[in-house]
Order: structure tokens, then C-alpha cells, then sequence
């Protein structure tokens, strides 16, 4: 992991390590990925961004575990999953899909089956 993905999760050692497992399944799926970090977010590009790392607490706190990472993606379609926090469309055709993560379990196909569509859509952006 590079320095300021480091220090962005500086005093979060759970919460880096589910990012480290999820930053690996990226890059070993998804051709051509940039990795930008940002003061609130990690960012993945192909040409657009198609999926970032919070920690934005996309649940109410009492239905959220201490240690966890939010997964970011954008879509053509709406995910009709209960792993889905959050979904917006803040303009047609796109909809944006919060995922919190708080175990490596949780990083499977399925959720890279959706990060893998998501870099697609955002190729073609």
C-alpha cells in the first residue's frame, strides 16, 4: 500500500486491511485501474472513476460495526441486493450504490461481478 493510502486510514488497522483485500481483487479484475487518494476517498478509474473507498457511514449507527470500509459504485441500473445501503440516481441512467463492508468474506464475486460492470459502464462513459 502506497503512503497516503497509509495515512488515510492512519488509526483504522481493520478498516485499512479490509481495503488492502479489496484494493488486490481490483487489480487482478479490472484492466487499467488508477488509484487516486483524496482527502475523504480512495478513487478507482479505468478512463472514469467507477468505484471509490469511504468511510462514510452509509447505516445508521446502531446497525454499524466498528470496524468497516464503504465500497462506492456507479451503474446504469439499480442493484436490487440488501447489501446495498444506499442507492441514489442523480441523473438518469446513473445510480450510485453505497456498500459497507466489514468482513474480507465480503469482498466475493458477487460484489466484484458489480465492480467489474461498473468500470465497463464507466469505459464507456
Amino acid at each position: 500500500m502506497s503512503d497516503d493510502v497509509l495515512l488515510f486510514f492512519a488509526g483504522k488497522p481493520g478498516a485499512s486491511a479490509l481495503y488492502r483485500v479489496f484494493e488486490d481483487r481490483v487489480m487482478a479484475e479490472v484492466d487499467g485501474v488508477r488509484i487516486r487518494v483524496q482527502k475523504t476517498q480512495i478513487s478507482f478509474y479505468v478512463r472514469h472513476m467507477f468505484a471509490a473507498v469511504s468511510l462514510l457511514p452509509a447505516r445508521p449507527k446502531t446497525r454499524r460495526p466498528e470496524t468497516y470500509i464503504t465500497v462506492t459504485i456507479g451503474l446504469r441500473r439499480r442493484l436490487d441486493s440488501p447489501r446495498v445501503d444506499r442507492a441514489a440516481e442523480p441523473y438518469p441512467e446513473r445510480w450510485t450504490h453505497h456498500i459497507l463492508l466489514a468482513d474480507a468474506a465480503e469482498i466475493d464475486d458477487e460484489l466484484m461481478s458489480w465492480v467489474r460492470e461498473a468500470a465497463v459502464f464507466a469505459d464507456k462513459k
